[in-house]
């Protein structure tokens, strides 16, 4: 950055940051409290559960690591949190015997049955209903484009299409 100007976000850049900023914490804080206070489930262990249901109820712990752009450290601590809840349970990867799979469990099922609908709501009333479709379509747009920026910025991450 030294060899180059830096350029400053004008007026207008910096209200569209600044909503971006707003809004996604707001919307997030807010997702997570209604799983909070209905099932006492955050957004990341609702998230993993998601993740599990659509790859046949067990991903590799890297995978889904990955898969979610946390670091391997922080979804090995939330999946300890979620083993105690009996929601999921790791085991060795059958394919190898050296990575450990997460696997959900019929309660971990049974529990994202229940928050899914609450969740998908939430994401209605706060967001996808609230503006255009051609709106919705040019945020995930741009969304993609960061991802795929960020990923190739750190190649041990791989995206998967949402």
């Amino acid at each position: 950055m030294a060899d180059r100007e830096m350029r400053w976000l004008d007026n207008s850049e910096q209200r569209s940051w600044r909503a971006l900023l707003m809004g996604v914490t707001l919307l997030m804080d807010r997702l997570d409290d209604d799983l909070q206070e209905r099932f006492d489930l955050s957004m990341v262990e609702y998230e993993i559960l998601v993740r599990l249901s659509e790859s046949d109820g067990r991903m590799r712990m890297a995978q889904l690591a990955d898969g979610l752009a946390h670091s391997r450290s922080r979804v090995t601590h939330t999946i300890k949190r979620m083993e105690k809840a009996q929601l999921v349970r790791r085991e060795a990867s059958a394919e190898d015997g050296r990575g450990i799979v997460a696997v959900m469990t019929p309660a971990g099922h049974d529990l994202l049955v229940r928050a899914a609908p609450v969740h998908v709501q939430g994401v209605r009333d706060h967001l996808v209903d609230l503006v255009s479709r051609e709106d919705f379509a040019a945020v995930g747009r741009v969304m993609n484009t960061v991802a795929d920026h960020l990923v190739g910025a750190h190649p041990e991450r791989e995206m998967r299409e949402i």
